[in-house]
């Protein structure tokens, strides 16, 4: 048991929590985009005074380790580096999606969007068999996803892909199957119509989410190697040309 930073930075929310023994203690997060570089330090520092909890106090420093936000991830992946070797402290990654799954099967429901056919119950109950598939946005119609059970274990992989309307119609026919996050959003009108198709809108990720895995993963030891641990990009990144008046050819 031990005192953990949370951060979570894969995507444009930017979310810090600490957590002592697997309860949250504190928690700072803002949906502007584009201000992790300028934000994440400053939440970083709020949740520890709000907790009167020192640098030197804290037993493990975790991160959201994507996929997501290239940029995101670098600056989340930079930080939590940064802090572990300053203060000796080690690295816990937590699978961006994974930690997705468990917030939204927290949330399901009642706050789910249910359909006639599958009526809203209490949270945890009537829900064996039931998928849940995070989804970041990759831009246009693509995005990064995946399939959890109850149990977040993965029976669907973790991959990049453009949603069309055949898109888990395999699993749908079979399984109702909730979706949620940036990704879910734009995805809605392509799947809607499945009657096993679940939407809970307004989700976020956050680091509050990242706790529970987090706290298992620090009892059993499961710390990265900070000379070699990356961010799990899942696509390379591809530099956009500038654009630069009157020097466009």
């Amino acid at each position: 048991m031990g005192k953990i930073l949370c951060m979570d930075t894969a995507t444009t929310f930017c979310s810090v929590a600490l957590t002592d023994s697997g309860q949250l203690m504190a928690l700072k997060e803002s949906s502007v985009k584009n201000l992790h570089a300028s934000n994440l330090t400053v939440f970083i520092e709020e949740v520890l005074n709000s907790a009167c909890v020192s640098f030197a106090g804290l037993d493990a420093i975790a991160i959201s380790m994507g996929p997501g936000s290239y940029t995101g991830l670098r600056i989340g992946v930079a930080t939590a580096k940064g802090l572990c070797y300053a203060l000796d402290k080690p690295l816990i990654a937590i699978p961006t999606l994974k930690a997705m799954a468990l917030g939204m099967r927290l949330n399901t429901p009642p706050h789910a969007t249910s359909k006639e056919d599958l009526p809203a119950v209490k949270a945890g109950e009537r829900t064996r068999g039931w998928g849940y598939c995070p989804m970041i946005d990759a831009r246009r119609m693509e995005v990064f996803c995946a399939i959890y059970d109850a149990n977040l274990q993965e029976f669907r992989e973790t991959k990049a892909e453009i949603i069309q309307e055949n898109s888990f119609k395999q699993f749908l026919l079979r399984h109702p199957i909730v979706f949620a996050g940036e990704g879910a959003e734009k995805c809605k009108p392509v799947l809607k119509n499945y009657k096993n198709a679940i939407f809970i809108d307004g989700f976020n990720n956050s680091a509050k989410y990242m706790v529970l895995l987090a706290e298992i993963k620090f009892q059993q030891n499961e710390f990265e190697d900070l000379a070699y641990f990356e961010p799990f990009y899942l696509k390379d990144f591809i530099a956009g040309r500038p654009r630069v008046k009157g020097l466009d050819s």
